[in-house]
This record gives structure tokens, sequence and C-alpha cells, in this order.
């Protein structure tokens, strides 16, 4: 059996073929409803046809309770396809006809909720697994995000063991490295906390932290209900991420994940794809194509919207921004490493894969400032403000700065109990006029304590391995897959790719407040 050092050694000194190694294989993906999915299902619809399938797991919903037509009315009708169904709209319809597989199924689910039988078919046809499914939600209710961001990916590691340890790529999140400071590398996250146990076989302990945390679910569960219970449930996992190391309950479920990953496919070949914030594409399938607001757009429509003249962050902080094709692309140059075909052992086994971590950022290589990309988007709209109409209600004049965490929260204490007093005065007078005031200042408050740790960056994420890898593919899919943040040109990108990209795709059409017309319709009757 050959060692794994050798087969480190191989795979740095044979080149990979992203088409050959993909041609015939059989991909399934999940999380392809949310935008990242979306990009990666498109770029290897568009330059991988030779790919065998690709079987989209799919959970279903109300209003379309089968992943066929949740897949139908959800992600082929997505503008992320709407150059490849432009360019060959056969070629397009052909692709979803043969090559895509719908399963309907949940991930947080032994088996993925299927009956025996499917799973077992399921196993039969599938090479190689790229989990993207997450619950991104900085806020989210501690048990949610558990149960989708760590417990899942106990079936995830069942399913790869199961289909005969085929491989599993795992898009994680730069941001695991929690409340770590300085040179973020490619490796293992160790907790700043110090509180979590690691094994020398290289993974964190979290199954004593597990339980902790659920029993600390079931109290509230017991003692609480509705809205009161999703409120507490959140606070939770807030103060859990905090006291173990991380910023939020996001961050911190993602990194349990890695863990579980690490532990359970310990023999299997296992790639971690960590990308930084992901926006807006760079360059395919075309410039500026996104889906939703990110979080580095907060401060953008902040500026835009001129709602608030003062953010919390570090005007010097670099704000670690990737667009969502280079994401895409990462994760597909790291598929075809995990099925690039090393050469065969003695005994007739296939070489293992190591355990790999890449980081798909930008901080390390190309690094923008937050005072930057404010400054772009306000030379953009001083120039160009009225092509953007969902962006842009009117030229913004209001001045816009950003500020510390803690001069803006003592800002926002400040305005706060200036408003209880003039309520309190109102009231008196049988009148309550601030009580949507005070609740957008909390609202603030709160959002400001999750968001100040991406804007006030202590961090640099680098990501060596990953350009590395980039090295080891030909030329021509070096072309086709590029990863590298140094292609970004920022001032390009924030104002002739982002900020017509968010206006176009990710913004709805403003409502306009229409006068009332009363009109005084009398019947006429017949002569």
């Amino acid at each position: 059996m050959v060692t794994n050092k050798l087969a480190v050694e191989i795979l740095d000194n044979t080149g990979i073929s992203v088409v050959k190694s993909l041609q015939g294989k059989h991909v399934l993906v999940t999380g392809t409803t949310g935008f990242v999915g979306k990009v990666i299902i498109e770029k290897l619809m568009r330059d991988v046809p030779e790919i065998g399938g690709i079987y989209l797991l799919i959970r279903g919903n109300k209003k379309h309770p089968k992943a066929e037509d949740r897949f139908t009315h959800e992600i082929a009708t997505s503008s992320v396809f709407e150059k490849m169904q432009s360019d060959d709209l056969q070629r397009f319809e052909k692709f979803c006809h043969q090559k895509i597989h719908c399963i309907t199924g949940e991930i947080t689910e032994q088996h993925f909720g299927l009956n025996t039988a499917d799973f077992n078919t399921l196993m039969t046809k599938v090479d190689v697994v790229i989990n993207s499914a997450a619950s991104v939600n900085f806020r989210e209710e501690l048990d949610q995000a558990l149960s989708i961001n760590a417990l899942s990916l106990y079936n995830i590691a069942e399913f790869s063991r199961l289909a005969g340890d085929i491989p599993v790529l795992q898009v994680s999140t730069c941001y695991v490295n929690g409340f770590n400071q300085g040179d973020l590398v490619e490796d293992n996250v160790e907790p700043t906390s110090g509180l979590i146990p690691y094994d020398s076989r290289g993974y964190y302990k979290i199954e004593g932290l597990l339980e902790e945390l659920q029993k600390k679910i079931s109290v509230l569960n017991e003692r609480f209900e509705g809205q009161e219970l999703a409120d507490k449930l959140i606070e939770l996992g807030i103060t859990e991420s905090n006291r173990f190391g991380w910023n939020d309950t996001y961050t911190f479920t993602k990194w349990m994940g890695e863990q579980i990953l690490r532990k359970s496919l310990s023999d299997s070949a296992l790639t971690i794809l960590r990308p930084a914030i992901v926006e807006s594409t760079l360059i395919g399938p075309v410039p500026g194509w996104i889906e939703g607001v990110k979080v580095a757009d907060a401060i953008l429509m902040a500026y835009a919207r001129e709602k608030v003249t003062f953010f919390p962050g570090d005007p010097d902080g670099i704000i670690d921004i990737i667009p969502a094709d280079l994401v895409a692309n990462s994760i597909i140059l790291g598929v075809a490493e995990l099925l690039h075909k090393t050469g065969d052992s003695s005994d007739g086994e296939c070489v293992n894969h190591p355990h790999r971590v890449y980081q798909c950022c930008s901080s390390g290589s190309n690094p923008v400032t937050i005072d930057q990309m404010i400054k772009l988007v306000q030379q953009e709209a001083d120039d160009n403000y009225q092509q953007y109409e969902k962006l842009f209600y009117r030229k913004p004049k209001r001045p816009f700065m950003m500020v510390s965490k803690r001069v803006f929260l003592s800002m926002m204490s400040a305005m706060k109990l200036l408003l209880m007093a003039v309520n309190k005065v109102g009231r008196w007078f049988g009148q309550d006029i601030q009580t949507k005031t005070l609740s957008n200042i909390e609202t603030a408050m709160n959002l400001s304590t999750v968001f100040s740790f991406y804007s006030e960056p202590k961090y640099r994420f680098h990501n060596e391995q990953l350009i590395a890898l980039s090295q080891r593919v030909s030329e021509a899919d070096r072309s086709l897959f590029p990863v590298d943040a140094k292609l970004i040109d920022w001032e390009r990108y924030i104002r002739k790719i982002h900020i017509p990209g968010l206006n176009r795709y990710a913004l709805k059409e403003r409502k306009v407040k229409k006068a009332s017309i009363n009109v005084d319709v009398h019947k006429s009757k017949a002569a």
C-alpha cells in the first residue's frame, strides 16, 4: 500500500486535468438552491459537459414538495442560467434532461430521508460529494444551526463510507478561524478559548461540547415557546459561540462540522474549501451575477439608502471579498483533485488522498480596505447614481463614516435614551411616536454586535495551497477555472461589476406609493 506521504509527492508532481478527472463521473451536490450552489451547477453544465451526471439533493417545500418541481421553478429559472440558455437553449435543456437527477431528500435526516431502495441506488451512482448546504444566518437559532451545519455532516460521512469511501468536498468558510488573529493559513483551526480538547489524529473532540449544547437547548425547549423560545435559542447561540472562540453561531457550527468530518472520514479523501465573503461573480457566467444582499453589501446599502450616517467598522481594516465564480472554480478544482488518478499500488488499491484545506480569499494576496471600498462606492454614486434606480433612490448627500464598535454602541445608546425620554413625554399627551425608531435602534445594535467582527478585521486569510493546486492543472484549465484573487481590479470590480450586478440581480423594484383616487362610478341604465 502506498503511504500518504508518497501520495502527496505523486499529486504534487502529476498534472491534473479537470475535464479528464470529471469525465463520466457522477457528482452529488447539496445546497443547490443557494447562491454558491447555483454557480457551481452552472459552471459544471457550461464548462464540464463531459461529466457523467449531477445528482441534486433538494428539500421539498410547501410550494414545491418534489425536488424536480423545485429545480424546475427555483433553480433552472434562475438568471444565473440566462447566458447558457441564450447561447444554446437546446444544449441547456438536453443537459437538464439527461444529466440532472433531482433527489427529494433532507441532509439533516439519516439516509437523507430516503427509503432503503432509493438510498442504495444513490450510493451506487455517485463518485464524489460536494456539500454546500448550510444555514448562513449569523443569528440562527442554535438548534437549527447545529442540525444543518454540524450534525448533518454525520449523514454525509455515513453516505461516503457506505458508498465505498467516496471522496467528499465540504464547503465551509474562512471565518471558522473565529477570534484567531494575524495571518491565518489553510489548516485545522485551534479555538482561541482553549476549552475544546484536541485529538492527535487531527481533529478536536467535540462530542462533549455537542452534548452540553443539546442539554442547554432542551432546557430552553422546556421553559419557553414561540417567539420567546426562538429569541432565547438565538441568544444561546451567540453566547456559546463567543465563549468558545467564535463571533457568531454560523461560524461556530461550521467549525464543528469540519471536526465531525475530520474524525468520521479519518481514512477517506476529504477536502475542506473555505470561501471568505462571497459576492458577485467576476467573470462568469456574466460579470456581476449575484443572488440576494450579502455581508459586505450592508455597508454599501447603509450608504446608498442614507438611513444611517455612521457604521461600525475600521476604515483601514481589510474586508475579505471573493467573487462567487472564483469560489465555484476552487470547488471544481478541489473535486478534480479528489478524483484524479495518481496511479495504483502493487496490490491494486488506489492511492489515498490526504485531508486538504483550501481557503478562497483575497486579503492575503490582493487586499482592499473598507475605506477604499466606501470611496469607490461614493465615486460611482457621484458619477452614475441615476443608472442604479433600485440601489440609489437619489444622489446620496448625507455624510457617511465608519466608527469603532464601541463608539457606535455609545452613540446608539445615547439616541435610545433620548428617544425613550421623548416617548415618556409623548405618552403624557397620549402619543407613542417613537416606537418604530426605538425598534430600529435595537436592531442596529444587535446587528453591529455580529457585523463589526467582519468590518473591524484583525486577521488576513492566506491561500498558498489553493494557488499551488491551480498550478498543478494545465494552463488551459487555469484560464477556464481561475481562482486567484490577484485577477481582481478592485475599482473595476466595485464600480463596474458589483454595483451594476447588485442593482440588476439582487434588488427588487422600488415600491412607489401612489396617491389614492376616488372615482364615483355610476351604473348606466339601458335605454
